[in-house]
């Protein structure tokens, strides 16, 4: 923060405000209990399941509550964002109903799906405009048409009035639970739900611990808290798309540093195998993000037990598509899968031999690329192996080597293995 400057925080009042603004377009979504994490980690978890939204996340919030904070003049000018996400979903949906033109710019890249759910929400009140290969690009064009045309920008989680919109899920929350809150878990992207969310409970709850999970590979607001100012970072992983940004915002850092017990990070495996788990026990779809405060559970099992837990699940807007990444992410955090390159004699029966007296029972090809050298005594192959149990890595290991097969294992040799996966 600029010397001098104090640092906002969202009221109470100001949250009641936009609690009665978006009341007819914002679903007061569930909070109910968890019945197999809380068995899992002897403690009562609730999920808030903001998944459940028109929007299928709690953007919707934010959005809406900004765009009808516009004066007169500002609304006949229109409004601009930058999103391939729920941002955009929650602008285009807030358009609409509220009779402001939007441009919404995405990337060129972006999957058809997302572009189609985004009209389908904006109607003829929005107009998508694909621009450059990046996020950034994007950003950039968005900005511009905003500077030449006096248009209003809706940020995605830097700006007050969105921070006081997702701020109402805290005030549910508390409105819904017949318990104190011990602790809460809420994904971090740019920080603007657990803004408003730690305000909250602050305020009104401050024995609650609020604990704010970022994708392993993009620990944007835990890097800034540890440096004490907000920073850039130069590479994220970018999978968990809807919490994946290289620098938080400016109002949300401070916010958040002040309010949070602990930011954690959680592997983008990890979220994988629990995006899995509530599809295949529970019957609940959830995007990457999404998952994430669920996924943080692993990591304060022991702080946990026998404590009162709520995880917001902030989305569900889940790209059937990448299924087959979400499957091998989650194999290959549980070590259940693994990539070698084999070196299979070029004579007959080989392939053979590899399968019967290395293999395991329960072992399984799942992925194989060779090409024959003819000129060579051994041929390199690259072969993708699914295991049963994690214990059988090092015996499979043991006999390639005992046998002369083993080449390399791919899975710790980054540069290579991101042609794989």
């Amino acid at each position: 923060m600029e010397k001098g400057k104090t640092t906002y925080f969202p009221s109470i009042d100001n949250v009641k405000v936009a609690a009665d603004t978006i009341k007819q377009v914002s679903a007061v979504t569930p909070l109910g209990p968890a019945f197999r994490y809380s068995k899992q980690f002897d403690a009562n978890i609730f999920l808030k399941r903001e998944d459940l939204q028109q929007v299928r996340s709690y953007k919707i919030r934010g959005a809406y509550n900004k765009i009808s904070s516009l004066t007169e003049e500002e609304s006949a000018n229109g409004v601009v964002c930058a999103s391939a996400g729920n941002h955009a979903q929650g602008v285009a949906l807030s358009c609409k109903l509220l009779k402001i033109k939007g441009s919404i710019y995405m990337p060129a890249p972006t999957p058809n799906q997302k572009v189609q759910q985004v009209k389908m929400f904006g109607e003829d009140y929005i107009e998508i405009k694909l621009i450059g290969d990046t996020f950034d690009d994007a950003n950039n064009a968005a900005m511009k048409e905003c500077e030449e045309q006096q248009k209003t920008f809706i940020h995605p989680f830097n700006d007050e009035k969105v921070i006081e919109g997702q701020a109402t899920i805290g005030l549910e929350i508390l409105e819904q639970t017949t318990v104190p809150i011990d602790y809460v878990f809420i994904a971090i992207g740019g920080g603007g739900l657990a803004s408003g969310l730690s305000t909250v409970f602050k305020t009104l709850s401050p024995n609650t611990k609020i604990i704010g999970v970022e994708p392993e590979g993009a620990p944007s607001m835990k890097v800034s808290i540890e440096n004490g100012i907000n920073t850039e970072l130069e590479e994220i992983e970018k999978f968990i798309d809807g919490a994946a940004v290289k620098r938080v915002g400016d109002l949300t850092f401070e916010i958040c540093k002040a309010n949070l017990h602990d930011v954690i990070t959680v592997p983008e495996g990890k979220v994988c195998e629990t995006i899995l788990e509530l599809y295949n026990k529970d019957a609940i779809v959830v995007e990457p993000a999404g998952a994430l405060s669920i996924s943080a559970l692993d990591f304060y099992a022991e702080q946990i037990k026998g404590k009162n837990v709520v995880c917001v699940v902030s989305g569900s807007n889940n790209d059937i598509t990448r299924t087959a990444e979400i499957k091998e992410r989650a194999l290959l955090y549980a070590n259940l899968k693994h990539y070698f390159i084999v070196k299979f004699p070029q004579r007959a029966g080989a392939l053979r031999e590899f399968v019967v007296d290395i293999l395991g029972p329960n072992d399984d090809i799942t992925f194989f690329q060779y090409a024959k050298k003819t000129n060579r005594e051994n041929g390199s192959a690259v072969v993708g192996i699914q295991l049963k149990s994690s214990s059988d890595l090092e015996p499979l290991i043991v006999k390639m080597k005992q046998r002369n097969f083993f080449g390399d294992y791919l899975n710790n040799k980054p540069d290579l293995f991101q042609f794989l996966v």
